[in-house]
């Protein structure tokens, strides 16, 4: 993969952010970190990645308030945004789906999977 791709990890536990940076990084894709979703939505707007990681429960803004302020913004609206979440609920799957989502990850995942799912997403930029 090329290094012309980015993703954008938000993530409030440091050590889940740097396995994926770590793992996105062998794959030659360009990684931006945030920590909660104030900083994630700044990065967003200003980077513009071609993926977003976005984890539900963050401090302070939970990842369905940074989901719906991305797709709100004309610079993020069409950003594809993964959600990862311990929330396994087929209720808060549906709400994170009608939200804008573009897939949803359980945690724990299995690294391999989240590539699969990050490479599918590059891959349709391509193709577009």
């Amino acid at each position: 993969m090329s290094t012309r791709f980015s993703v954008l990890v938000i993530e409030d536990e440091e050590h889940i952010r740097e396995i994926v940076e770590y793992n996105l990084r062998l794959d030659g894709v360009e990684v931006y970190l945030a920590e909660d979703g104030p900083t994630g939505i700044d990065i967003a707007t200003n980077k513009n990645p071609d993926v977003i990681l976005l984890d539900w429960m963050l401090p302070g803004m939970d990842g369905l308030q940074v989901l719906e302020k991305l797709k709100a913004d004309q610079r993020t609206e069409g950003i594809p945004v993964v959600m990862l979440t311990a929330k396994i609920m087929m209720r808060d799957v549906g709400t994170a789906l009608l939200r804008g989502a573009d897939d949803y990850m359980l945690k724990p995942f299995e690294l391999d999977e989240l590539g699969e799912v990050v490479r599918d997403k590059l891959a349709r930029l391509i193709k577009n």
